[in-house]
């Protein structure tokens, strides 16, 4: 039999029947390893209303002690970080060290989120007029909605959660419901942490519960991660009923290699970027800009590369990257490949044979070279171990080519020249840069987010800007009675 994954609502398990499940898989060998309950209506009014009615309680619980709730889950998170990578690994089949690594990274975001006391303050200006002072505060919304994806189970609901406990909000988390698992451990530890019931809640499901959550008067604020499609209908659904949103759509991240970049450390670096977690990730390097006249030389090192990864199930510590996470992701992966071969793309390493014992879902890491810009596997993000190599003239035809593209997500640029780094850094139409870094993934005090399609709202997600989203600042103007100044006056109030 195998296991039930359900919400946890209101500080516990929800007990009930669900009408609808999904199936969750191991990706390694194909098998059902649980099915997940999947929210209905009902179950999105539970949940919001559990929120809801923490709120007020959470909203007056002071600073210090939020804080002390967040440094006590980071303390948690930490001590069971293996325990949580071998989950995430259970469920979306990336490598336990790259599990590792995502948890990394996520803890950094909490670390963050426990300076609220600091990053909350207001500012003050005393006798801004005669006997009055003027002062902000930082208040939080309410409910807040947090729709995360699968590519990330760990660390993508933490560049949220975090930040809206700390201002003080109530959450409910959507996750993906093809990796659930990471979600209800995160709130169990949370719970364990101290976080009073209902603060906290997550909700499994599919458009429902999205829809749910979008469409529900009494959630305030919704942040959400996934594809551009769904990102500009979770922005316009949420805007539409008078929500914040912020919303993190796709990418197609260019990484551009000019001709006096060390090919060594481009051809790593391509390798490392556009095939780790099997290149599921919005910031994995997808296209490949050589600068002639290195393409020829930068295509033998990297598929020199490609050829020595070991290809296996995540959980043996040889295995450096893992199989896709559902059978139907992979056959969508595939058709790019094929989409590639018909439209004239030159497949110079095929991953659609890859050989794994044990069942599975797997596609071997591929290459394309002789890209161009109207060809499918340029044009879509594919989120799968597929990279493409297009050949550019010159610098100025690179950074054209980087910014024509739709998406404006993540790029990196190798180079020795200095000049050449800080042109490009100043001229690119991107929200991440990279300077020979190839997956330039902010740390926790800065703030994540493209530019274009990959974006859409104007709050990037954690650090200053996670705070700005999630509080509304309030401006308060005093004067304590002076018999003297009395009187009526029905002019407009000047300072003086």
């Amino acid at each position: 039999m195998t296991a039930r994954i359900s919400h946890w609502i209101d500080g516990k398990h929800w007990a009930g029947v669900a009408e609808r499940t999904g199936e969750v898989f191991d990706p390694a060998t194909g098998e059902v390893r649980a099915h997940v309950d999947f929210a209905g209506a009902g179950q999105v009014d539970e949940a919001v209303a559990a929120a809801a009615r923490a709120f007020p309680g959470w909203r007056d619980t002071s600073l210090a002690a939020r804080s002390r709730v967040l440094f006590a889950f980071r303390e948690l998170l930490a001590a069971r970080k293996d325990e949580l990578a071998k989950i995430i690994t259970s469920e979306h089949g990336k490598v336990e060290s790259d599990a590792a690594g995502e948890i990394a990274r996520a803890i950094e975001n909490v670390e963050y989120a426990c300076g609220a006391p600091q990053l909350l303050k207001g500012g003050f200006s005393e006798n801004a007029s005669r006997g009055v002072d003027v002062y902000s505060i930082a208040q939080p919304l309410g409910v807040v909605g947090v729709i995360s994806p699968f590519n990330f189970p760990a660390m993508v609901p933490l560049w949220f959660v975090p930040n809206a406990l700390a201002c003080g909000n109530t959450a409910v988390l959507k996750p993906s419901e093809k990796d659930p698992s990471a979600s209800v451990f995160l709130a169990e530890l949370f719970a364990e942490a101290g976080l009073p019931d209902g603060v906290l809640n997550v909700l499994h499901g599919d458009k429902v519960a999205v829809d749910g959550l979008l469409e529900h008067p009494a959630v305030k604020a919704i942040s959400f991660v996934g594809s551009t499609p769904i990102a500009r209908y979770v922005y316009e659904t949420g805007t539409a009923r008078g929500k914040r949103v912020q919303a993190l759509g796709g990418a197609k991240n260019h990484m551009v290699v000019l001709p006096d970049a060390d090919l060594d450390l481009a051809a790593d670096a391509a390798v490392s970027a556009g095939f780790g977690s099997a290149g599921e990730r919005c910031m994995a390097v997808s296209v490949v800009v050589a600068v002639e006249p290195v393409a020829d030389e930068l295509v033998a090192k990297v598929t020199e590369r490609m050829a020595r990864l070991k290809v296996g199930d995540g959980r043996d510590p040889a295995s450096e990257m893992g199989p896709l996470v559902t059978a139907a992701h992979r056959d969508r992966v595939r058709s790019y490949v094929e989409a590639g071969l018909a439209e004239g793309a030159s497949l110079v390493v095929d991953g659609r044979d890859v050989a794994v014992p044990g069942g599975g879902f797997w596609l071997g890491p591929t290459l394309f070279d002789r890209v161009t810009p109207e060809m499918s596997v340029y044009r879509d993000e594919i989120f799968g171990p597929v990279l493409s190599v297009v050949r550019a003239g010159s610098y100025d035809a690179a950074l054209e080519l980087v910014n024509a593209n739709a998406y404006g997500n993540g790029t990196a640029i190798f180079t020795n020249d200095g000049r050449a780094a800080r042109r490009f850094q100043n001229e690119v139409e991107v929200g991440m840069v990279g300077l020979n870094v190839p997956i330039p993934v902010p740390v926790g005090y800065y703030s994540f987010g493209g530019w274009k399609d990959s974006l859409f709202g104007d709050s990037h997600a954690y650090g200053p800007e996670g705070f700005h989203f999630f509080t509304r600042r309030k401006v308060v103007t005093s004067r304590w009675p002076d018999p003297s100044q009395g009187g009526v006056n029905l002019g407009f109030p000047r300072n003086s």
